[in-house]
């Protein structure tokens, strides 16, 4: 049996912005991740009153399943496991309830349909048991470094005084 690292030794995020308690495993062209919706877990920051995860969460989760996938297979090929990636779109996302129960175990899955070496599009599910209570096909985009550092640390320019 394969031995996953946490969900934060794959993702470029810090608490409390990691959403996924456990990776359940990681194949060539799929990746399966858990989380529990509770009051004592790592989504209670972001619960409704109610104990319930607003449904636009489902976005979220399966990019950083998606995520743990990059990530381990990083660390196949001997690379850094974090690098950020970005959500390009995402197609017929769907959470039919509108929000994720308290107290479910969500299970979520992504599964590889296309990459080249910087986009990737996965078809993702969130299931609950044996219902699936979101679907969605994310596309994502793997910025260089020089992209990156463009992007975050833009060089400020400052005009003289006008006299």
């Amino acid at each position: 049996m394969i031995q996953y690292l946490t969900a934060g030794e794959y993702l470029p995020h810090d608490t409390p912005m990691i959403l996924l308690e456990d990776v359940i495993s990681v194949t060539d062209d799929d990746a399966h991740c858990r989380v529990s919706v509770n009051k004592g877990g790592v989504l209670s920051p972001f619960m409704d009153a109610q104990g319930n995860l607003p449904g636009w969460y489902a976005l979220e989760l399966m990019a950083q399943c998606i995520g743990v996938w990059s990530g381990w297979h990083r660390l196949q090929r001997g690379e850094e496991s974090i690098a950020l990636g970005m959500v390009l779109g995402a197609r017929e996302l769907i959470c039919a309830a509108g929000s994720l129960p308290a107290g479910a175990v969500l299970d979520i899955h992504a599964k590889l349909l296309m990459q080249d070496t910087r986009f990737g599009s996965f078809d993702c599910t969130i299931q609950i048991g044996a219902d699936t209570v979101s679907v969605g096909r994310i596309n994502t985009f793997q910025p260089t470094k020089d992209e990156l550092s463009a992007l975050f640390h833009q060089p400020h320019t400052s005009k003289g005084a006008e006299a």
